[in-house]
């Protein structure tokens, strides 16, 4: 029931685990809210989370239930808190620790009872130092911190990872990546964390033939800036462009397509998806 602050860069899983904290809590057959702060100004987070009432602003025809009210009986994840507008701190705060608040352009209090989750991948305490965001929230919110660790501190989880990625962008029919394509995928660094981890794999399984993921069909910033002995990037996206030029000339079937360009015809169909073309 306490609060818990997820901490981590971009890109390392903080909606997953706040998704899996919420299903394995005794709140899992209430909703999960997701709210995402970024780029809200105070006015519009204000309206998002608590509602308002009709004809509280221009543009108010009716009334609309917030966020937090939305959220009773389950989880309010609120995520990159950071972001929140100082003027907003404050009634974020007594969100959190009443439970009530007042719909924008409304005399009543409503009352919601959930479970907080926050996620950020600033660094709230040097926040706290310098002004930007108020103590009181902080020691209110961070109960119960976790820090996500990024994907280069975790190259030992990388196989088993990179196996699971896999088997949920192609369910039943998951490449496997050979040793010296998984050497490389451990090396690198993924500034992008998972997120960019799941690009490089949904982009390599388009280039392979026979359900192995090998060194050349990695993109370059995976393998090096080596060219000799692969496809580099720029040529992977050179080839779709020939395929779809191909498309455009070519009168037969798709199976005669994939038989004059040397290609399978489940690579042929991967590459049409590629290129949002249906079958």
């Amino acid at each position: 029931q306490i609060p818990v602050l997820l901490q981590g860069e971009s890109g390392t899983g903080k909606e997953l685990f706040a998704r899996a904290l919420h299903a394995s809590s005794a709140r899992s057959a209430g909703p999960l809210v997701v709210v995402d702060c970024t780029g809200l100004t105070e006015t519009l987070l204000e309206s998002e989370l608590f509602g308002y009432e009709k004809g509280a602003f221009t543009g108010a025809l009716q009334r609309k239930t917030g966020l937090a009210e939305a959220a009773h009986g389950g989880t309010l994840f609120l995520d990159e808190i950071g972001e929140v507008p100082l003027a907003m701190q404050v009634k974020l705060l007594r969100l959190i620790e009443s439970g009530s608040f007042r719909p924008v352009g409304s005399l009543r209090t409503v009352h919601s009872d959930f479970r907080l989750v926050v996620a950020t991948h600033k660094p709230l305490r040097e926040m706290v130092a310098d002004g930007s965001f108020r103590q009181d929230l902080f020691y209110r919110i961070s109960a119960f911190p976790i820090r996500l660790p990024a994907l280069r501190e975790r190259s030992d989880d990388l196989p088993l990872l990179i196996d699971s990625l896999l088997q949920r962008i192609a369910p039943g029919a998951a490449p496997r990546v050979d040793a010296e394509a998984m050497k490389l995928l451990s090396l690198y660094r993924y500034p992008g964390n998972i997120r960019e981890l799941r690009n490089i794999l949904e982009r390599a399984r388009l280039f392979t033939d026979d359900g192995v993921i090998r060194v050349q069909d990695l993109p370059a910033e995976v393998r090096g800036q080596g060219e000799a002995g692969g496809v580099t990037y720029r040529q992977q996206d050179d080839s779709l462009e020939k395929l779809a030029h191909a498309l455009r000339v070519f009168n037969g079937s798709r199976s005669e397509l994939a038989r004059e360009l040397g290609l399978s015809e489940r690579t042929l169909y991967r590459r049409l998806r590629a290129l949002g073309i249906p079958r």
